[in-house]
């Protein structure tokens, strides 16, 4: 919901910086590998209790996956590159609740379980849907310098990484604010099935009637 107001403000900063990136040496997908490492140190962080190192690990892990982008428009965007940015962001958003769970597990497994089946909500059908826009070939004009077209919702990444920052600050509100998430999170996912359905749907009745009646 908030993704698409905090990217074109934040997008002139990211761009600045990778500007100052683009050196030889210097990849989009390096920079995805850096961040994915520093993003995975927030899981034993997070385990042992060390909630601001952990904060920290998650801020940079963010920031890292904000400059690859950027780097990668100015060098243009490959299909690799967003595959691979996609898939440790979702390990990366899978790792931190596990993290909470271990920290805790009296207090944290349950409403951790929740959120993550949550997250496999918007997940799948994020992806589910990203895949057969580009089979359609359906732009989004909003996420434009997306590798993948995605529909929004109320969870989208901006809020997610509040929902992180917001755990490490007062770790002992963590479950309680799992619930609240995974429960938005599950609307988010019944919206996007229905929207992409009905955008689909719309498509194909569209093909079907250019194409017109079959002729005997």
């Amino acid at each position: 919901m908030l993704d698409r107001h905090l990217h074109p403000r934040l997008k002139p900063w990211l761009n600045r910086a990778a500007e100052k990136l683009d050196r030889p040496g210097i990849t989009p997908d390096g920079i995805t590998l850096v961040g994915f490492a520093i993003g995975v140190l927030a899981l034993p962080f997070l385990a042992l209790g060390w909630y601001v190192p952990a904060l920290v690990a998650i801020v940079l892990n963010r920031l890292l996956d904000g400059l690859d982008g950027a780097l990668a428009r100015r060098r243009g965007l490959t299909d690799a590159g967003g595959f691979l940015d996609i898939a440790l962001d979702f390990l990366f958003y899978a790792l931190v609740p596990f993290g909470f769970i271990l920290a805790n597990p009296l207090e944290n497994a349950l409403a951790g379980g929740w959120l993550l089946f949550a997250f496999i909500g918007t997940g799948s059908s994020f992806l589910a849907f990203a895949a057969l826009a580009a089979k359609h070939q359906i732009d989004n004009p909003g996420y434009a310098h997306k590798s993948f077209y995605y529909l929004g919702g109320f969870t989208e990444g901006s809020e997610t990484i509040a929902l992180f920052v917001l755990s490490c600050l007062f770790p002992g509100g963590f479950a309680w604010m799992a619930w609240i998430f995974g429960g938005l999170c599950w609307l988010t996912t019944f919206t996007r099935v229905w929207s992409g359905y009905v955008t689909l749907a719309s498509l194909e009745a569209r093909q079907q009637g250019a194409a017109g009646p079959d002729e005997d």
